[in-house]
């Protein structure tokens, strides 16, 4: 079965079905149902190696005892079947018991379907939905890694569907970043905000090539670690970690900004931390209040950056997708953000992205910031990622490439300035130039843009977008002005 004809053939069944109302739920429908297929696989391949083991999920609502149709007219159907998932399946998951003692690989059944819903009101529909996703052979290793991208497409269909501010990273783009960065088997790569785990995947891709004994797969079994708040995004991600051979996928459903930064303690903290976080959005002052006065900010991404300050290990490496308005921001927390980046840790490399790299989702602009906790910053290379020869913009049909990352990789070990039509693209700059410059990180940026036509409704969340950050801008800005006023009051 292609990937195509597989999510076709949901589609085609669901969009007759009254009760899923859209894409969005069209798609949390099919998500839970895989993962109770792939877990189930997964409980093959353990029950092989573990003559004692003992799955948590109740012998009756296990994957082979209530959704595989042996064509012996036994198999829930209709009304049964409906009665069966609404009112026992997913209630007595959600009832599910775990505590501090329980297994990662056992206690993600619970966290799986806190929130969960069955959305289908047609039984027979529900039926033939179950028997498409029960074609697949999850313990056959090849087709397991084969259908890694029905997540790929699953992640794009689900982009429409999440609020301003929040992207599907590109796989190009995690894998490049991946790549520069190294991780290795024994360390642990941390993603706090890790969505549909597409950093994690990126990495564990990575490290797969580095194992070469028994021990080796029990440290890549342990390598990544995630946190996610939203549950569709939070499953998904679990979902695909079990899919990559991770038995004990650790990601934990959670919002990380809910911790008071000043607690973390060494165990907390990660050799490699590896992060798209959204952007636009703003915090309540509860939250806020989790930072020091000065680090404090309305805007989303930028608290993100100070997480990850406070918890990145000593050599540890760190790289950061952010927007333009990062690089050149005044508001005192973003200054203040930056300048703890620059004192405390060695920001060694800034990437330019051309435009539109997360088109369809968002034409707008980002930035990769790499940087390690060796020592302080000394200097920052700056490199600025040109559009493709014969490229406008990217877009849904024509993606960034990791080839087209190929100019970085060759730069990345031969560092020198390059300069094309009277500007640079790229350059090194002293700390001194930096402080001097009021921390602008705005640098070796791209001269000159066509303007680029875009259609209304894309236009339209590109202004809201703007907004958003604008208003996040406004928001630190009056802070700071309320705070002085209240000193000379």
């Amino acid at each position: 079965m292609t990937i195509n004809s597989f999510i076709k053939r949901l589609q085609n069944i669901m969009r007759n079905d009254s009760g899923v109302n859209g894409d969005a739920q069209r798609i949390e429908q099919i998500v839970w149902l895989l993962f109770l297929k792939v877990y189930d696989a997964k409980e093959e391949i353990w029950e092989f190696h573990d003559d004692n083991y003992q799955s948590i999920i109740p012998e009756e609502y296990r994957w082979r005892n209530w959704a595989t149709d042996n064509k012996d007219g036994e198999a829930k159907t209709g009304q049964s079947l409906l009665d069966f998932i609404n009112e026992q399946l997913i209630p007595s998951l959600k009832r599910i018991e775990v505590d501090e003692h329980t297994p990662i690989s056992k206690a993600i059944v619970k966290f799986a379907f806190e929130d969960t819903f069955n959305f289908m009101k047609d039984g027979v529909l529900l039926r033939q939905v179950v028997n498409v996703i029960d074609e697949i052979d999850f313990t056959d290793h090849k087709e397991r890694h084969n259908f890694n991208d029905i997540y790929e497409q699953i992640l794009k269909d689900l982009q429409n569907q999440r609020s301003s501010g929040e992207y599907y990273t590109p796989r190009a783009v995690t894998d490049f970043i991946v790549e520069m960065v190294r991780p290795k088997l024994g360390e642990k790569v941390a993603d706090f905000a890790c969505g549909t785990g597409g950093f994690l995947t990126s990495s564990l891709n990575y490290l797969e090539k580095q194992i070469d004994s028994v021990e080796d797969r029990d440290k890549y079994n342990h390598s990544v670690f995630g946190i996610e708040k939203k549950a569709l995004p939070h499953l998904l991600s679990v979902t695909n970690l079990l899919l990559h051979d991770i038995d004990n996928p650790y990601i934990v459903h959670d919002n990380s900004l809910e911790k008071n930064v000043r607690d973390y303690v060494e165990k907390d903290k990660f050799e490699v931390i590896l992060m798209n976080p959204p952007y636009g959005g703003s915090e309540k002052d509860n939250i806020k209040m989790n930072f020091p006065l000065e680090l404090r900010s309305s805007e989303t991404a930028d608290l993100f950056m100070s997480v990850i300050m406070y918890r990145l290990k000593k050599e540890g490496r760190a790289a950061i997708v952010l927007p333009d308005g990062f690089l050149f921001g005044t508001d005192n927390s973003k200054m203040a953000i930056k300048e703890k980046l620059v004192n405390d840790f060695n920001l060694h490399t800034i990437i330019r992205l051309p435009h539109s790299v997360f088109a369809p989702y968002t034409s707008i602009h980002t930035n990769i910031l790499f940087f390690d906790n060796a020592h302080p910053t000394e200097h920052t290379w700056f490199y600025r990622l040109d559009m493709p020869e014969g490229y406008k913009n990217f877009s849904k049909t024509r993606p960034i490439k990791i080839e087209h990352f190929e100019p970085i990789i060759k730069w990345w070990e031969n560092r020198e300035d390059i300069v094309i039509d009277d500007n640079y693209k790229a350059k090194k700059y002293t700390v001194e130039e930096i402080v001097e410059g009021n921390y602008n990180l705005d640098l070796c940026g791209f001269p000159k843009e066509e303007e680029i036509i875009l259609e209304p409704n894309e236009l339209i969340k590109n202004y809201q977008e703007e907004r958003a950050q604008l208003n996040n801008q406004i928001d630190n800005i009056l802070e700071d002005i309320q705070s002085v006023l209240g000193e000379k009051s």
